[in-house]
Parts: structure tokens; sequence; C-alpha cells
């Protein structure tokens, strides 16, 4: 490789390399091929995730109601029962004052922010202390359903 000198419009002195015949960068075809494949492997991962909205907010929706069974037994464990369903979940957010009033509600709470299922809907809560069952209608916000209208629930 030989260096060349050459005097640059503003007067600074640069140096440059020669490069033999292709080496000199990518082709206009080859920007546009290489452009084109990655189009369709994009349009093809839109596909997939776009078309799916629904089945991820039954996913968060499940994994939902698990963290709110954990903290319903939580409660349960300071407290020796459930909240009742005139409390509802909010007795998770902040200490009930409807009786029966908690003894040993933990400072904090037990949840940071109101329950709301993937469809932005409350959940359906009933217990008599005991025992609980909490339940999204699902994106219909119907009893039953199949597929992403059905109901999802947890007992406990």
């Amino acid at each position: 490789m030989r260096m060349i000198s050459r005097q640059i419009n503003d007067g600074v002195r640069g140096s440059r390399r020669e490069l033999p015949n292709g080496e000199s960068g990518f082709t206009l075809l080859e920007v546009m091929i290489v452009l084109i494949i990655v189009a369709i492997l994009a349009g093809l991962v839109a596909v997939n995730v776009m078309g799916r909205p629904d089945e991820a907010k039954a996913t968060a929706t499940k994994t939902n109601i698990s963290t709110i069974q954990g903290a319903l037994k939580m409660y349960r464990l300071d407290n020796g029962a459930y909240p009742t369903t005139d409390q509802g979940l909010k007795a998770l957010i902040e200490r009930p004052t409807t009786p029966p009033v908690p003894g040993s509600w933990s400072q904090g709470g037990y949840l940071s922010a109101p329950a709301e299922d993937g469809w932005g809907k409350p959940y359906e809560y009933v217990s008599d202390g005991s025992v609980f069952t909490i339940r999204s209608l699902g994106k219909d916000a119907k009893p039953g359903g199949e597929g992403i209208d059905a109901d999802l629930d947890g007992k406990g």
C-alpha cells in the first residue's frame, strides 16, 4: 500500500490509502437487499406480536390474580381472616375501617395499587373471611365465555 498526500479545500493536510477495486464499500443493490430482508423479518415479528395483545392481557391477568392471592394470604396471616366482600380488595391497599377491622394490618399495605385486570376492569372479589374467590370476567366483561372472553379466577 502506498500513502498519497493531498491538499483539502480548507488547507488541512490529510492522507488516504488507495483501495483495490471492489473494496470501496457496499453497492446500492447490496444495501437494498439487506433493507428488504430486515423489513420482511420486522413484518413477520410485528404480525406475530401485534396479533396477540389480548392473549398478553389474559396472561397478565392470571399473573395479577396469583399476586393478589399471595397478598390475601399475607393479610390472613397477619389478621386471622381474609377481607370480607364489603371490605373488598381495597383492604389490601388501605386499612379497612368497616368491621371486622384488622388488628395487625401491615404498615404500607399488601398491594401498592388498585387491582385491575388486563382490560382495566376491577376484579370481582367475594369472601366470608375464611375463603375467597377472585375473578376477572375476561375481555367481554360478561360471565362465561371462551378464549379471551373466558373468566379467569382464583380461590383461597
